[in-house]
């Protein structure tokens, strides 16, 4: 018997059934059993489904004789299992890394439970990737009406004869919200589980017509039978309005029978003593049409109303800020003392502004710093730290009056640079991947830049710095322009790896949650311009697993995923600090650094600590966005220490302890030969002496 049974309904999928089945046969939870109900589909889906039966015996392939729908071939499938738990997974979906581990962690946890609920984010054929919401409401019976969002003990399902109706859509809303109600022990767990896919063609929940009034049939069916009604009736006319309100789902013609139907069900399964909640609500308890499409209107005028309102007063402030730039690049003058400072673009104060903005403040005081932020990062500026809103009127009146300029990246709006203003480009990493005019090469990755306007930035610079040669040299080719100087100082957000003592190290370790004598692995990967979200490439908590007790892995996602990488409780040794304000703080409490294409390789290397490759998608990042050297060819000077280009081969650098050899100590020498050249802990000084001090 198999911990899980994971049932996959196939009918006409042939596009996407691979993925999904190789989504179960990569977990590292192996102790599975999967089948594939072929429901007499049409296309390629029963081949498939019987060549991943042939080449794995833990999968079975079930034909049904003819069409009888993904309810019954997900009933046919849950009388073929005989895991302890059943999970239902569509074809067109796929388990995400490490969901299998991690949902057995939370049963095992929660003494194996009836239910588990999990979570999911969702996806579309752009493959855009955004996160769910279920859990905010805090109440399981809210969640999604899913099949694929749960994990049902066998014996309860069996138990209490639950089955999806063989026949129409919302096939799953009865099983799904009664084993929420009569589960006797439930457990939730928050993580992303599964990646729901929204088809562009082809599925039931994109395509208009009356086959959706079935949702008000299934919450009859399950409002008459339970002894929950009064809990469950609000979630059900939340879920019916919903659909009636989806124009992928409802059909103009179809509304108002659907509101019908709605209305006869809000009549006869109302609790005593509800009251209906809004006007569209109160409308649905009085049967009466013309007042929902009335109220509908009116949410719509005023939702317009707002939207143009919102638009019209962006449109005229920005007007009248511009105006009243314009008439300070006049008559203004420029203040010596005042420098403006922004950091990829303008998330907060960070990275080398940020390095050289403190350091002046200590032996350039007389120089007034300002740092640039957007007004939904205000709340990541430090105390004390002097700031001014992106577009505001004090953001329009410091840059036409500061005198210095120091960037990572570019100031908001279109900023014209004055005579006299003096303007440093400090980059934010030492180029691996194609930058400026190289990226022509690769479209794929230029998400519509304007190189004329990337130029014409360019020839605002006066300094550009530089960390290493090799940043000079690249920084020179691909961003050509007369006006600027290169600044070979180093990077003064790395003077913090010279300079920070061991008992300032180990305040940092304790406040992250790392314990006395635990090693701990840094594993921060870059964005791909192929991939949306953060989705690593490997299986985090069996690598946690794999290191051991006296391990504990710090998970960095890039910040273009916001502050979480989405790991929830998936191990107890794996700790997030995507949200982590100092990635500096991160390296320095470090033992070793796991990277693919990162920059921060070359900034961890200042610390002269371990770094390993894990670049399983090397080819297609190198076609995708182009590289200036081999990462991967073991070279002295390209290759940082070891490599791995698979899982396997990742674990086994650190259970074999490759990971840190003399031969990996050799390649990072070189490495650091090559790129660090320039940092000793003492860039922010030159910058700062060269920049306010007159050198």
């Amino acid at each position: 018997m198999s911990r899980f049974s994971v049932v996959v309904p196939a009918y006409r999928v042939q596009g996407y059934l691979r993925e999904c089945l190789d989504s179960v046969l990569t977990q590292s939870h192996t102790d599975w059993q999967l089948t594939v109900v072929d429901d007499a589909s049409p296309d390629a889906s029963g081949a498939i489904a019987e060549e991943y039966a042939e080449r794995d015996p833990r999968v079975q392939a079930v034909r049904l004789p003819e069409r009888a729908g993904v309810g019954a071939a997900r009933n046919t499938g849950a009388r073929h299992a005989t895991g302890d738990y059943l999970l239902f997974l569509d074809a067109d979906d796929t388990l995400l890394p490490g969901a299998l581990a991690a949902i057995d962690a939370a049963l095992t946890e929660g003494g194996d439970p009836d239910v588990l609920v999990y979570g999911h984010d969702r996806t579309d054929w752009w493959d855009k990737v955004w996160g769910g919401d279920d859990f905010e409401a805090g109440d399981p019976l809210a969640l999604t009406p899913a099949a694929w969002n749960r994990a049902v003990r066998r014996d309860f399902w069996t138990e209490h004869d639950l089955a999806f109706a063989p026949e129409g859509p919302y096939e799953d809303v009865v099983p799904a919200h009664r084993t929420v109600l009569e589960a006797t022990a439930l457990a939730t767990l928050p993580r992303p589980c599964v990646r729901w896919r929204k088809r562009r063609a082809g599925s039931i929940g994109g395509t208009p017509g009356p086959q959706h009034l079935a949702v008000v049939e299934r919450y009859g069916e399950l409002l008459a039978t339970t002894s929950a009604a009064a809990r469950l009736f609000p979630v059900a006319v939340g879920r019916i309005l919903a659909v009636l309100d989806d124009g992928s789902r409802t059909a103009p013609a179809d509304r108002p029978e659907l509101f019908r139907l709605a209305a006869e069900l809000h009549r006869a399964h109302r609790p005593v003593g509800h009251t209906p909640e809004g006007p569209r609500e109160q409308a649905l308890a009085a049967g009466s049409w013309s007042a929902y499409e009335k109220a509908e209107k009116a949410r719509s005028r005023k939702k317009s109303v707002r939207s143009a309102l919102a638009r019209r007063k962006k449109k005229i402030r920005s007007r009248v800020m511009k105006a009243a730039y314009r008439t300070d690049l006049r008559t203004a003058r420029l203040d010596p003392d005042l420098a403006v400072y922004g950091a990829y673009w303008n998330r907060g104060v960070s990275c080398n502004p940020a390095a050289i903005h403190a350091r002046a403040r200590e032996i350039a005081p007389h120089v007034n710093g300002v740092f640039v932020v957007s007004s939904r990062h205000r709340d990541r500026v430090p105390d004390g730290v002097p700031y001014v809103i992106e577009g505001s009127r004090r953001y329009w009146q410091t840059m036409a009056t500061a005198t210095y300029l120091i960037n990572n990246s570019s100031f908001p709006g279109g900023f014209t640079k004055r005579p006299g203003q003096v303007y440093l480009q400090t980059h934010h990493g030492t180029p691996l991947k194609k930058m400026g005019l190289d990226q022509r090469r690769y479209p794929a990755g230029t998400h519509g830049i304007s190189f004329a306007k990337v130029l014409a930035h360019t020839d605002q610079w006066d300094y550009s710095l530089s960390s290493n040669p090799h940043s000079t040299q690249v920084w020179e080719r691909v961003y050509p322009s007369a006006a600027y100087t290169p600044l070979e100082a180093g990077y003064p957000r790395n003077d913090v790896y010279f300079t920070t003592g061991e008992d300032e190290i180990r305040r940092i370790r304790r406040e992250l949650g790392i314990a006395d004598g635990q090693r701990a692995v840094l594993y921060a990967p870059t964005h791909r311009d192929y991939q949306k979200g953060f989705l690593p490439r490997l299986d985090l908590a069996r690598f946690a697993d794999a290191l051991g007790d006296d391990h504990v892995v710090l998970v960095r996602a890039h910040y273009f995923y916001g502050t979480r990488a989405g790991l929830a409780d998936a191990h107890p040794r794996l700790l997030d600090v995507t949200g982590h304000d100092r990635v500096e703080d991160l390296c320095l409490a470090a033992d070793a650094l796991v990277t693919d294409y990162s920059s921060l390789m070359f900034d961890y290397a200042c610390l002269d600590r371990p770094i390993v490759t894990y670049a399983p998608d090397w080819q297609a990042y190198r076609l995708a966005r182009g590289t200036y050297f081999d990462l991967l060819s073991g070279l002295p000077g390209d290759t940082p220490g070891a490599v791995a280009v698979t899982e396997e081969e990742l674990l086994a650098h650190f259970r074999d302890g490759t990971w840190d050899t003399a031969a990996t100590t050799r390649l990072r020498s070189a490495f650091r030969e090559r790129f660090c050249g320039y940092d000793d802990g003492h860039a922010a000084d030159r910058v700062v002496q060269a920049l306010f001090l007159n050198g």
